[in-house]
């Protein structure tokens, strides 16, 4: 009869594991913390593509500060794609969103940065609402939650 490699980790072992697992804890729910609600005042200096714009965020009378700035829940296709039929998709994904925001006044929400290429996460609105579901009702946009994003070609 063959024996079992399978140990069960004893009580004293598992402290450092527990320890671990705490400090794993506290460091992620500072990164969740690290968002700044809002609302700030923005204006488009220019649009990228179909969720990326850059803007002059009003941080403090009379402050600026340029920054990039993702439409968190929607996903454009991608203008430098080798698909031919996706870089036609993102040019019209990119007027559209020049269309809506170009040298407006628009409000960002619940901004968050870090892992997103230098630009921060956020949600954007202007006079006539929000942003993401305008673009997602001219489906020239996917819904976007995070993880891997669907390609646009085969």
């Amino acid at each position: 009869m063959r024996r079992s490699t399978f140990r069960v980790i004893r009580w004293p072992a598992r402290i450092p594991i527990a320890c671990a697992a705490m400090l794993l804890a506290l460091v992620c729910s500072g990164y969740a913390r690290d968002e700044i609600s809002g609302p700030v005042a923005a204006t488009v200096v220019r649009v990228i593509d179909g969720d990326t714009f850059v803007a002059e965020a009003h941080v403090w009378p009379g402050e600026t500060v340029r920054v990039s700035v993702r439409i968190r829940g929607i996903d454009a296709p991608e203008l430098h794609s080798r698909c031919p039929r996706e870089r036609f998709a993102a040019m019209q994904a990119r007027d559209a969103l020049a269309a809506l925001l170009d040298g407006q006044a628009v409000t960002i929400l619940n901004i968050g940065g870090g892992k997103y290429y230098g630009r921060v996460l956020a949600d954007v609105e202007t006079g006539d609402g929000a942003v993401a579901p305008t673009m997602l009702s001219l489906a020239l946009v996917r819904r976007y939650s995070g993880g891997r994003r669907q390609p646009y070609c085969g």
